[in-house]
């Protein structure tokens, strides 16, 4: 699934016409990258939920190719990313999925960052894996992370010295049974998984760009011209 609903209201005036993920960075909009990721992984179903602009989230989806994108309809209110994914469940089916944000991406080290994340997870004791990255190897990103990794996986929320969650993970739905109704944050949920030891983390090896602004547009493309 990718996460393509929001207002994008710290983009403004960019999306006062264009929803957030249609913006282009590199000459590319920025959930493009989200689905290059996903048809490199092999990836052959994906859902994208839309509320702001919805209808050129629509149009963008229909015009896809090489891969089959279905369209999660908030039209009717704002579900935050717990309560937008909920709402979708019906079209992802009954297996764990990949999530992915569309207002952020990331380039690869050795070994691509969503193989890692399947290869890792550990449908026996895992719930959900999230894509952790240290602050050192971002862009755009201003804060001292969310979470630390213990020996075994295991994450705990920490807001210094920690690394920061970059918009990536793999889920399985039981971790939505008796979830809230209506809008509200997949934080509800992943401090569920932590109470119950089921919320694993993965390092990125690689760079993350946060683009959640105008001015981190040109931070992001410079850092990219440089390699």
């Amino acid at each position: 699934m990718i996460m393509a609903a929001g207002l994008g209201i710290r983009m403004r005036p960019l999306t006062l016409t264009t929803p957030k993920p249609l913006i282009k960075v590199a000459g590319k909009a920025l959930i493009d990258y989200a689905v290059e990721k996903l048809k490199a992984a092999g990836i052959e179903n994906v859902v994208v939920n839309k509320h702001y602009l919805s209808d050129q989230i629509e149009a963008w989806a229909k015009a896809q190719r090489g891969i089959k994108i279905k369209t999660s309809d908030e039209s009717d209110q704002v579900l935050e990313t717990g309560g937008g994914i909920a709402r979708a469940l019906p079209l992802l089916g009954s297996e764990p999925f990949y999530v992915l944000n569309s207002d952020c991406f990331w380039t690869e080290a050795k070994t691509p960052a969503l193989q890692r994340l399947y290869e890792t997870w550990d449908d026996r004791k895992m719930d959900c894996l999230l894509l952790l990255c240290d602050p050192a190897r971002t862009t755009g990103y201003h804060g001292d992370g969310d979470f630390v990794i213990a020996p075994d996986g295991h994450l705990t929320r920490q807001t210094q010295n920690a690394l920061v969650y970059i918009g990536a993970y793999i889920v399985h739905p039981r971790l939505f049974a008796n979830a809230p109704a209506g809008a509200f944050s997949m934080n509800v949920l992943w401090n569920k998984a932590i109470a119950a030891g089921k919320l694993y983390g993965l390092e990125h090896q690689g760079h993350w760009f946060d683009v959640g602004t105008p001015e981190g547009i040109p931070a992001t493309e410079a850092r990219l011209a440089r390699g």
